[in-house]
């Protein structure tokens, strides 16, 4: 207001002689600015104001200086209408001023005059000084938006809306300029047609709010925050929640229930994140938090804790009190240009080691291990490996038999990964499942290990030589719940028996989560596919779990088996789960046998099945049809006298 006080006393005489269709349009674009239009949030370059229409059409006709004076009026009222700061109000002004000039200019130089009967030329040169309008003020918002370090990614169709609407605004302005000649009183019929626009910008603002905002709990979605994480400049940290054993809820109280608390979960992590930080539901079960004005790695944890202390107040569903955890990954933004997509990779890692470890935050950190440069480079070439499906990816199986000790027979095989890198060599499973089981790439890897294993069966059966294959899933399957439908999908298509499928579980990812992981492993039970507890021994399975689950058999961890031939500790440990397994009805199966002494013990302990060295190597498919040619069951001899003393 003070630029334009200082216009009007240097001007004095040039305003005393401005025609009255010029204090009309002055009174009209002032009064239409009090009805700003914003297109998706408040900033300033995302504000189209009506008053150009009459601005510019002030400029062609009267000049720069008569047309910044009511352009300048015009922002102050906008401004004070949208409640916005000084500082962007004057960086509106600016936009506009500048925009202005450059309007004004081009029409000075091609002496560009609006008469009461306009010509082609007329037209073509509005056009251009249109076009001069819309450069000069969004050239403007760009050149400070990159001085201020602002990355704003800002999406096709909304900037279109904005060019669209604000070229509409300019062109009506010779129009109103043409019709004021004709008669005063046609001028304020402009604002219909205004009126028509604003409505187009409503209509595209609500399109896009819609598009940002998740339909279930109204929080912010993906959209939302990706354009957010494009706005850097400031020390953030995303927050990743996943809540547990969501699934249990859904099955117990049902999918309504579920979703009011997904609701509820998401009103109150709202409640108690402040508001400069941004609250998003991703999907599923799945909430993120923004947060600005993070101070490093404690301040993060500190939030993260705050959050899930919120969450571990009980949650009223349907008069049952209804308690709700979460497993929480924190990825701090590293680079001001940090992209969403690296955020959330980050974020989920740092989710599931959580998970894995038992822990409810876990920080990503690229000094870990597993997030070490060459982990990272080794985990993308799996992932383009996985997505192309190229004939020489070097992605293959090698089958180990399994014998079943009292009869010597071949009783199945078991699957085990190897990758034939094209600069590395062979890659181990152990290597591959470490460096995918974390992130979204093993649901890539176990998709494409299925897939290749039924397809295998498949062949084997139609050779002739039926083989049952186990196949090692891991908690990230299990906890995604749509391995059983690929696991149907599967045998439906290459009309493969249940039977002949087994599917390994070990003790870390049934711990996890045990009722979401129950939930998947008793479809595939009630499929037909076996189930088998890998690693036993190794963890922290609580027997009443091991009782409830519909479990196949237990495989006794090779750390055991190979270490029982010398050791009385370990020949006790194998034992016991011998006998375990037997009083629950189940098949025990010893992995690591490497020689015939431990063979024998197995065999005297009472062991169903072994696999190891002492029988065969794993093998690719072709050399297993040889080795399968070959083989003559062998029956263990007399067990050994003497049991094994304790190690030193």
């Amino acid at each position: 207001m003070l630029a334009d006080l200082v216009l009007w006393v240097c001007g004095v005489g040039t305003f005393a002689a401005l025609p009255g269709a010029y204090w009309l349009m002055a009174g009209l674009a002032v009064v239409v600015d009090a009805r700003p239009y914003v297109v998706a949030d408040r900033r300033a370059s995302s504000v189209i104001l009506p008053s150009i229409c009459f601005t510019f059409a002030i400029a062609l006709a009267w000049g720069f200086v008569p047309a910044l004076a009511v352009q300048l009026g015009a922002v102050a009222v906008a401004g004070l209408r949208m409640r916005q700061p000084v500082r962007r109000t004057v960086h509106l002004a600016l936009q506009h001023a500048v925009a202005t000039g450059a309007a004004a200019a081009v029409a000075a130089v091609v002496s560009l005059h609006i008469g009461p009967r306009p010509d082609w030329d007329d037209a073509l040169l509005t056009v251009a000084a249109a076009a001069a309008w819309i450069l000069a003020r969004y050239g403007l918002a760009a050149l400070v938006a990159r001085a201020g370090s602002h990355r704003r990614r800002r999406r096709a169709r909304k900037q279109g809306v904005e060019v669209l609407a604000t070229a509409a605004l300019l062109l009506l302005g010779p129009v109103v300029l043409a019709t004021a000649q004709v008669g005063l009183a046609f001028v304020p019929l402009v604002l219909l047609a205004l009126h028509a626009v604003h409505r187009m910008v409503r209509s595209a603002g609500e399109s896009e709010r819609a598009a940002r905002v998740d339909a279930l709990t109204g929080l912010p979605n993906r959209r939302a925050l990706q354009s957010s994480v494009g706005e850097g400049g400031r020390e953030r940290a995303l927050l990743l929640l996943d809540l547990d054993r969501f699934r249990a809820v859904n099955d117990a109280l049902g999918h309504r229930v579920g979703d009011q608390l997904l609701v509820e979960v998401g009103r109150r992590l709202s409640d108690v994140v402040p508001a400069h930080d941004l609250v998003v539901r991703l999907g599923g079960d799945e909430f993120a938090v923004l947060a600005n004005r993070v101070d490093g790695v404690p301040e993060a944890r500190r939030i993260a804790y705050h959050l899930a202390e919120a969450l571990n107040r009980p949650f009223a569903m349907d008069g049952l009190p209804v308690d709700v955890t979460a497993s929480i990954g924190i990825a701090l933004e590293g680079e001001p240009d940090a992209d969403c997509a690296t955020l959330l990779r980050e974020a989920e890692v740092a989710m599931y080691d959580a998970k894995q470890r038992g822990d409810q935050v876990a920080v990503y950190g690229p000094d870990a291990a597993h997030h070490s440069p060459d982990r990272l480079t080794l985990l993308a070439d799996l992932r383009r490996a996985l997505r192309e499906d190229a004939p020489d990816d070097g992605i293959m199986l090698f089958y180990q038999p399994q014998i079943a000790i009292a009869t010597g027979e071949v009783v199945g095989v078991e699957a085990l990964l190897r990758w034939q890198h094209p600069e590395r060599g062979m890659v181990g499973p152990e290597e591959l499942i470490r460096v995918a089981e974390p992130t979204p790439v093993m649901r890539l890897l176990t998709g494409r290990v299925l897939h290749d294993v039924v397809a295998q069966l498949a062949a084997w059966r139609d050779a002739g030589t039926p083989l049952r294959a186990a196949v090692n899933v891991s908690a990230r399957d299990l906890h995604a719940g749509g391995i059983a439908d690929r696991v149907d999908e599967l045998l439906r298509e290459y009309d493969v028996p249940a039977d002949l499928l087994q599917l390994e579980i070990t003790e870390s990812a049934l711990m996890a989560d045990p009722h979401r992981v129950l939930n998947t492993i008793t479809r595939l039970d009630r499929m037909g596919v076996a189930i088998s507890l890998d690693d036993f021994g190794t963890g922290y399975s609580s027997l009443q779990h091991l009782r409830r689950l519909p479990l196949a058999e237990v495989k006794i961890d090779r750390s055991f088996v190979l270490g029982m031939a010398g050791d009385r500790g370990d020949a006790a440990i194998v034992r016991s789960v011998i006998d375990l397994a037997e009083a629950l009805g189940l098949r025990a199966v010893a992995e690591g046998v490497e020689d015939e002494r431990t063979w024998r013990m197995l065999a005297a302990a009472g062991c169903h099945a072994a696999q190891g060295w002492f029988h065969a190597r794993p093998m690719p498919p072709a050399d297993l049809a040889t080795w399968l040619s070959r083989y003559r069951p062998l029956r263990p001899g007399p067990p050994p006298l003497a049991i094994p003393s304790s190690a030193p």
